[in-house]
């Protein structure tokens, strides 16, 4: 077996067992105490966020799934392991939703402050609609990670969605782009939480970055 191999047996094993929601922190002050690692989740807010983490959860419901984009409006944290190995950080979603203005800047606010400020956070995931690829919102992003010197790799959903030829012209586009920003990690992660197409790879690489 490879070194690649075990890591994605060892990342399904331990994503197979214990999976708990935590808290939901509406304000930085109810942020959990920071004495485990983190891994945050990003996203427009139809990009299929809840999916992918209840996908690499292999549960069906531990993340909320909704069909009225913009429903995660504050930061969702789950545990992964007995004991607790790591968090997964589910961040409100930007771009379409359905918010007032006020409301919509209170969110970047704490995801903002969040990203520059929490010093156990060891990798973000920015998530990329794979039938629209990088817009502007996703752009504004990885700015803000890149100020923050916040690494992160960007992950391509609904894979299946699309034709190969087209996935394949999203894929080299998303890659020109990412080589843009200096905070952006170069492999580009393709998935369908559908299919479950890259998932196992993206559990290994979530894992890899939690013991890096």
């Amino acid at each position: 077996m490879s070194e690649q191999d075990e890591l994605i047996e060892e990342a399904r094993r331990l994503f197979a067992g214990r999976v708990e929601f935590l808290l939901s922190a509406p304000e930085l002050k109810f942020l959990p105490d920071a004495d485990f690692p983190e891994v945050a989740f990003a996203g427009r807010s139809n990009v299929g966020k809840s999916s992918l983490i209840n996908a690499l959860t292999g549960r069906k419901s531990i993340a909320r799934t909704s069909v009225t984009p913009g429903r995660t409006q504050e930061l969702n944290f789950f545990e992964i392991g007995t004991p607790t190995v790591f968090r997964l950080v589910d961040m409100p979603g930007y771009g379409f939703a359905k918010a007032p203005v006020k409301v919509v800047e209170r969110w970047k606010q704490l995801v903002r402050t969040f990203l520059r400020g929490r010093a156990v956070l060891k990798r973000t995931l920015v998530l990329i609609d794979s039938r629209h690829g990088i817009k502007p919102p996703d752009e504004e992003m990885m700015k803000m990670l890149d100020e923050a010197a916040v690494g992160y790799r960007l992950v391509l959903t609904k894979a299946d969605k699309v034709k190969a030829s087209e996935l394949a012209d999203v894929l080299a586009k998303v890659e020109a782009q990412a080589r843009k920003h200096p905070a952006a990690y170069p492999v580009i992660h393709v998935t369908s939480s559908e299919k479950g197409m890259g998932i196992p790879e993206l559990r290994a690489a979530v894992l890899q970055d939690i013991l890096a």
